[in-house]
């Protein structure tokens, strides 16, 4: 599971900002060069989030996936990290063709925060856009990561 599998490929790219609450889901372009947001899956447990998730691969055509990977501060991986780990695992077993990579995700909810603050945005509408927001981040470091090899 890695970004190399992802290079290789041509076309779309979901990435995804698993949280128990909500999922997070951005694409980006044909090109890989803009991450855009497209919404939220509700939570409702792995499986049902490995399920939705290829639901939106399908309906976004997407050729790869990036999940954000939750790693502490210090380089280590809690129980999040393992809960997003058995997620791969999943999607993995139910698309064993899709390239699927894992991406550390430190500090993109405290730049999604950060940005939601700057744009003044607040109350249910910050809860229901900072996952997709995050995800967006996640993907968009995807895609500069790509371009630098």
């Amino acid at each position: 599971m890695s970004i190399e599998e992802i290079r290789q490929t041509v076309g779309r790219i979901l990435a995804v900002d698993f949280g128990e609450a909500r999922t997070g889901l951005a694409v980006s372009d044909r090109a890989r060069l803009l991450a855009s947001g497209i919404g939220n899956i509700p939570g409702g447990g792995l499986e049902k989030t490995a399920d939705a998730i290829l639901a939106a691969v399908v309906e976004q055509q997407a050729v790869g996936v990036v999940l954000g990977l939750p790693v502490n501060m210090n380089g280590t991986e809690g129980p999040r990290a393992e809960r997003v780990r058995r997620l791969a695992e999943l999607i993995g077993e139910r698309a064993p063709q899709l390239p699927l990579a894992l991406m550390d995700e430190r500090m993109t909810t405290m730049a999604a925060s950060r940005f939601l603050n700057e744009t003044n945005t607040r109350g249910k509408k910050r809860k229901g856009v900072i996952d997709t927001l995050s995800a967006q981040i996640i993907l968009q470091n995807a895609l500069d990561r790509l371009k630098m090899r």
